[in-house]
C-alpha cells in the first residue's frame, strides 16, 4: 500500500520560513513526479510546485519565487522550503505522488499569523 505522509507544519509569523517533508513508499518514490498543493478553507485546492523523477521544477508564476521544491532519492523524500511567508499562506498543505492513479497525504496545517 502507498503512503504518502507530510510533516513540519506549524505557526509561523509573516516574513518567516518553514520547511516541509513529505515522505512517501520507496516502491513508487523513483519512479514518481511529486507535488505540493495546498488548500484555504473555503478556496479551491491550488497547485504549488512539481518536481519530476530528474528534478526538473515548476511553479505557478503567482508564487513570486518565494517557494522551492526538492527531493531526497535517498531518503524518498521531497520538500517544501517556504519563505517570506504572507499569512495568506495560511493552508492546509498536500503532497501527492503522481505515480498512476495518484496519491494524496493527509495534509500538514501551515498558519502564518503574528
Amino acid at each position: 500500500q502507498v503512503q504518502v505522509v507530510e510533516s513540519g507544519g506549524g505557526l509561523v509569523q509573516p516574513g518567516g520560513s518553514l520547511r516541509l517533508s513529505c515522505a512517501t513508499s520507496g516502491s513508487i518514490f523513483n519512479l514518481s513526479a511529486m507535488a505540493w498543493y495546498r488548500q484555504a478553507p473555503g478556496k479551491q485546492r491550488e497547485w504549488l510546485a512539481t518536481i519530476t523523477t530528474g528534478g526538473v521544477t515548476t511553479y505557478p508564476s503567482s508564487l513570486e519565487g518565494r517557494f522551492t521544491i526538492g527531493r531526497d532519492n535517498a531518503k524518498n523524500t521531497v520538500w517544501l522550503q517556504m519563505n517570506s511567508l504572507k499569512p495568506d499562506d495560511t493552508a492546509i498543505y498536500y503532497c501527492r505522488s503522481n505515480y498512476p492513479p495518484g496519491y494524496w497525504g493527509q495534509g500538514t496545517q501551515v498558519t502564518v499569523s503574528s
